[in-house]
């Protein structure tokens, strides 16, 4: 039985202008200690997808279909259900951590409260336990830098503050939100070098969500691509960085630089990404597609196993998106 077990997933936002929606039909599976990537562009559902699983929607969100962790539905769940599950079982590493940590607040209290409230930690053992997460984490001089505000640290260290914080119960699931946005690229390779050892240190499952499939290349075993809220292509990850079958897959990582094809030009994916409150029947794809037909604005096919263990949403032939080169 997987760990993290998602079927017919849909998010819908009410707004003053009519209904957004912002996941539809998405289905995923997460075994234990595996690291799956969820990737595509800004907008594409990725985000709201996992805040649907974790009881995290804005006010105005609506979830249906079903998550099962550990063989539990947690979808739309009572808090009695789901708040003993959240932190304990599942945490989540948000997107910018100057914006999820307390200016107020020393990193120490804020540390210290997850353990207090989750653990039933005295507030002494909670903040020796915190320092001692933070130098797990790879932050010097822990034990005095754990009384420190938040701006006292830099982006990179931040980053590491909210690790050590969604670890401070030993989830079984961590989800990391774009961990390595607005960070050079030599931080970001700290960070994510950092959470696999924490991985394999703790035995997590991680769930990576970016839009950098030069991060996903070298961290994660199996890959879904989303757009437009849906899930246009999912599979391992090398045969799918290998031979794309999807014209978004393949829009995408033609955008990404390669030292190895230097002299070729990068590619980018024309017009924009869809309008969520104005979805047509079809393919969201669509309109930005080179092999797009009429047939494509009305109807998509259903994600299908076309080779063990690959899936992909396309009314087109594989040979045709691929050259036949499959």
């Amino acid at each position: 039985m997987a760990l993290l077990d998602v079927n017919d997933l849909n998010v819908r936002f009410q707004t003053n202008s009519g209904p957004v929606y912002a996941v539809r039909g998405v289905d995923m599976k997460l075994d234990r200690g595996e690291t799956l990537a969820i990737v595509g562009e800004s907008g594409s559902g990725k985000s709201q997808t996992v805040f649907a699983m974790m009881g995290l929607l804005a006010g105005n969100g609506e979830a249906s279909g079903s998550v099962k962790f550990d063989g539990t539905e947690i979808l739309n769940a009572a808090p009695k259900v789901l708040n003993p599950i959240r932190a304990n079982r599942m945490a989540i590493i948000f997107q910018d951590p100057m914006t999820s940590l307390n200016p107020y607040m020393r990193v120490s209290d804020q540390m210290a409260e997850v353990l207090q409230l989750h653990k039933g930690m005295s507030k002494r053992a909670a903040v020796k336990e915190a320092a001692q997460m933070l130098d797990a984490v790879r932050i010097p001089d822990a034990a005095s830098r754990v009384n420190l505000y938040p701006h006292e640290f830099s982006g990179g260290m931040r980053q590491r503050v909210m690790i050590a914080m969604a670890l401070l119960c030993r989830p079984d699931v961590l989800i990391a939100d774009e961990p390595t946005t607005a960070l050079d690229v030599t931080v970001q390779a700290q960070i994510m070098k950092l959470l696999h050892e924490l991985q394999k240190e703790f035995g997590m499952a991680l769930i990576l969500i970016t839009h950098d499939l030069g991060v996903v290349a070298g961290s994660a075993e199996r890959v879904i691509v989303m757009y437009g809220g849906q899930v246009m292509e999912k599979g391992p990850v090398h045969p799918l960085f290998a031979e794309p079958t999807h014209p978004y897959t393949r829009g995408l990582l033609g955008s990404v630089p390669r030292v190895d094809r230097q002299d070729e030009a990068l590619l980018s994916i024309p017009g924009n990404p869809p309008n969520m409150a104005k979805m047509h029947r079809g393919c969201p794809f669509a309109p930005r597609c080179d092999f797009a037909g009429d047939d494509c604005v009305d109807h998509l096919d259903p994600l299908t196993e076309f080779a063990p263990g690959r899936y992909r949403a396309c009314n087109r032939p594989v040979s045709v998106v691929t050259g036949g080169s499959q």
